[in-house]
C-alpha cells in the first residue's frame, strides 16, 4: 500500500552514508509509522548495540551549520505544551542492528495533516525520557522532511 506521506532520511556531513525512509499511513485508529534506515553507526560489542533517539521536530527543513547540521529542524514537535516524553513528536527509539534499523508503530499523538512539512530527526544517542526538553538524545545525525504523496 502506498503511504499517505513519507520522509527520505539522509545523514549529516559527519554521517553521509545514513539513508532511509519513514512512511506515514493515516488510519482510523491513528497514524501508522514505518521506518527503515541503513548505515547507522554500529558497534561489534554486545553491550553497546546502538539505540537512537527518533523524533518529529517542528522545523520545516534539514539545514544548519557545522555545529548543528540540522538546526533548522528546531525542537521536538509539541502542540500541547507537554513535557518530554509526552511531546506529540516523541517517537519510540530506533534499535540499531549492524547499522540497520526497522520500526513500525501506531500513534495517536498526531494526525498526518499535523506533521506534513515537519522534520524527522535521528539522534546519535538514546532518548532518556526525562531530560527536558529533548531527552538528552545528543547529536542530530540524520534528517528528512515529511512530504505528502501526490494522489
Amino acid at each position: 500500500m502506498r503511504p499517505h506521506a513519507f520522509a527520505i532520511i539522509k545523514g549529516s556531513y559527519v554521517y553521509p552514508e545514513i539513508y532511509g525512509i519513514v512512511k506515514f499511513y493515516q488510519t482510523g485508529a491513528g497514524v501508522l509509522v514505518f521506518a527503515e534506515v541503513s548505515s547507522l553507526p554500529s558497534s561489534s560489542e554486545s553491550c553497546k548495540s546502538p539505540v537512537f533517539g527518533f523524533h518529529i521536530h517542528s522545523g520545516d527543513e534539514c539545514s544548519g551549520d557545522s555545529s548543528d547540521p540540522f538546526s533548522a529542524a528546531n525542537g521536538h514537535y509539541d502542540t500541547d505544551g507537554c513535557k518530554h516524553p509526552f511531546h506529540a513528536g516523541d517517537l519510540p527509539q530506533l534499535l540499531g542492528c549492524g547499522g540497520y534499523a526497522f520500526s513500525v508503530f501506531l500513534t495517536g499523538r498526531f494526525s498526518l495533516d499535523d506533521v506534513v512539512g515537519k522534520t524527522v530527526i535521528i539522534h546519535r544517542d538514546p532518548d532518556d525520557f526525562r531530560t527536558q526538553p529533548s531527552g538528552g538524545a545528543g547529536e542530530k545525525i540524520a534528517c528528512g522532511v515529511i512530504m505528502r504523496n501526490c494522489p
